[in-house]
């Protein structure tokens, strides 16, 4: 990426000083740079692990041995990993509003360490003591739907294992981005050229601690025991966290500053509250328009009145009690948030899309040939071309994507953040029409001639979805930081995190509905008897609707005051490096996708 505005930007984040662990000015020849972030990072990779060596093998084991329906499997595995993401929101709010980005992570992740090792062993008894299963079912009762569902006090267990690793998992998701950028100082040219690679390096860091866990814990848990697999996540967190204090001197510190739902709260009830006043004749007659370090902008205007003062001629603590009257920087802050809101909702859909790579794709191979040789690949394993695909396109973007477009465009940023988000839009479309397509001749095939198509069919459903995750992880990561206020970093962080959160919901919404709505036709626990490949169709519709929703909102949305950096020995004609700019041309420009 090639995008070089500060995630502050013009918005102050440049007026808080990063300071070392004393509190003193950061000596940027010991702190910062490539090796603190690097400690930050292998802190979310162990995370991570532990949740990725959890989810993606489950749905195997809830249909398999514990006889849960298809639909009520899935609904599991993504309500777990949508709480565990919800909570990232949480976690972005105690950074940005008391404890900040370092200590926020260092507590989360010495609880996900702790609870990781509790959850583990509840998950491992409850996955290992005959008691807390079912009774065995064979082949034939499992085709008739014969089996004896696990009872509802066994499952408490499980439950109580998912929800206390979920619990510790979701502060560490919030915060590890944005207190990894840190640890780069946008105002140094030197550094902020090294930063511009950094989002993308950071989720090829975390894209590699999931393939690990496909690959290794998933077969662990196979064919060793789920006791070890479990563990081996936990062990992980344990070394994180000592790494991850051990680096304390190397990193830089910024001071949270304040609440930032407390801004949005009491600027939306001043603005309520005098909605009748009248709009002031210019807006330089706003409270403190002339101090405010972001530009007016006329979006939203209703908002404005939070800062009109009731009496001009007041001087003292009405005018700066922050529950009488807001400033203009408060306002813009939160249209900044509020602008956000469209894009937020339109990436929703991509993560619904993506649950289902851990859902019924994964359940899918159980019914495909799994067969290299005299070796059976686990069906949670096949999971491993998804995570390939995301660490080729990843460095693709790099390497071919982002140079390609510079050329193109003639634009320095080469891909915005927006294009990274509609090329993954659509490459999930794609994913739900080959997986239709798929699921239909299995199935097919199964039922009329007996045989099992090799699982390896499954590949083009995650090379797409793998390709558009690379794309929309990317982009929705580098919008919702560089879009949203400087001092709410941390809670835009867990806004981008929301979403995905919010996909595995209504993951689970559609499940049921269409569950219910079908009478338990299509979502069957015996694939060969359901019709899964309307279900793939149905997202497929959804995903072409939400994407034309997307590009206008998208054509409509007016980023940021930024920046550019001219990339190393770049030398396409139409590029200006950063400090050439003049105040004149850092100006706010349309979006064009």
């Amino acid at each position: 990426m090639v995008l070089a505005a500060g995630l502050g930007g013009e918005d102050g984040a440049h007026n808080d000083p990063a300071v070392d662990f004393r509190g003193i000015p950061v000596d940027k020849s010991r702190t910062g740079g490539w090796l603190a972030a690097g400690l930050i990072l292998v802190t979310e990779l162990s995370e991570r692990i532990c949740v990725m060596g959890i989810s993606m093998n489950l749905v195997t084991y809830l249909v398999g041995v514990l006889h849960i329906s298809s639909a009520k499997s899935a609904n599991m595995v993504t309500n777990f990993m949508g709480t565990l993401n919800l909570l990232g929101l949480f976690g972005g709010f105690l950074a940005d509003a008391k404890l900040g980005r370092y200590l926020t992570v260092a507590i989360f992740a010495i609880v996900t360490a702790l609870v990781s090792f509790e959850g583990v062993s509840l998950l491992t008894v409850a996955t290992t003591i005959p008691s807390m299963r079912p009774p065995p079912c064979d082949d034939y009762r499992k085709q008739n739907h014969q089996c004896i569902e696990v009872k509802g006090n066994q499952l408490v267990l499980l439950y109580a294992a998912l929800y206390t690793v979920a619990l510790g998992g979701g502060g560490i998701k919030s915060n590890v981005s944005g207190f990894g950028s840190d640890q780069f100082d946008q105002t140094d040219p030197k550094e902020e050229k090294t930063m511009i690679f950094f989002f993308n390096r950071f989720y090829f860091c975390i894209s590699m601690g999931s393939l690990f866990a496909v690959i290794v814990l998933v077969y662990v848990q196979d064919n060793v025991g789920r006791g070890w697999g479990y563990g081996i996540s936990a062990g992980t967190m344990v070394i994180a966290v000592a790494l991850l204090i051990c680096g304390t001197p190397r990193y830089r510190f910024k001071k949270p500053q304040g609440s930032p739902l407390t801004i949005i709260w009491r600027v939306s009830l001043l603005a309520w509250k005098k909605r009748k006043h009248p709009y002031p004749s210019h807006p330089s007659l706003l409270n403190e328009y002339d101090s405010a370090t972001v530009p007016y902008s006329e979006k939203l205007k209703c908002l404005d009145k939070a800062a009109i003062i009731d009496d001009p001629t007041s001087i003292g603590a009405g005018k700066n009690d922050p529950w009488i009257v807001s400033t203009v920087m408060e306002v813009e802050e939160v249209k900044m948030v509020l602008k956000l809101i469209p894009i937020w909702s339109t990436c929703i859909l991509f993560w619904t899309v993506y649950s289902q790579m851990i859902t019924f794709t994964i359940e899918q191979a159980t019914f495909m040939d799994r067969k290299v040789g005299s070796l059976v690949i686990p069906s949670g394993s096949y999971s491993t071309f998804l995570f390939i695909t995301i660490l080729l396109f990843t460095s693709l973007n790099e390497r071919l994507f982002v140079p390609l477009a510079r050329k193109l465009t003639h634009n320095a940023q080469g891909l915005t953040s927006l294009q990274r988000i509609g090329a993954g839009l659509f490459l999930s479309i794609l994913a739900m029409v080959a997986a239709a397509s798929i699921e239909k001749e299995r199935r097919e095939t199964a039922i009329q001639q007996s045989i099992k198509i090799s699982a390896f069919w499954l590949v083009p459903q995650y090379f797409l979805v793998g390709a558009g995750e690379a794309f929309v992880y990317v982009g929705q990561l580098e919008f919702f930081i560089r879009e949203a206020p400087a001092r709410m970093k941390s809670m835009s962080t867990g806004l981008f995190l929301s979403t995905i959160s919010m996909g595995f919901f209504v993951s689970s919404l559609l499940v049921s509905l269409v569950d219910k709505a079908t009478k338990k036709i299509w979502l069957r626990n015996n694939l060969n008897k359901g019709r899964l490949n309307n279900f793939y169709w149905l997202l497929a519709v959804l995903g072409g609707l939400n994407f034309f929703v997307f590009l206008a909102f998208a054509r409509g949305h007016q980023y940021k005051v930024q920046h550019y950096i001219k990339p190393k020995n770049c030398n396409e004609k139409g590029f200006k490096p950063a400090g050439d700019l003049t105040a004149l041309e850092m100006v706010k420009e349309e979006v064009m996708i």
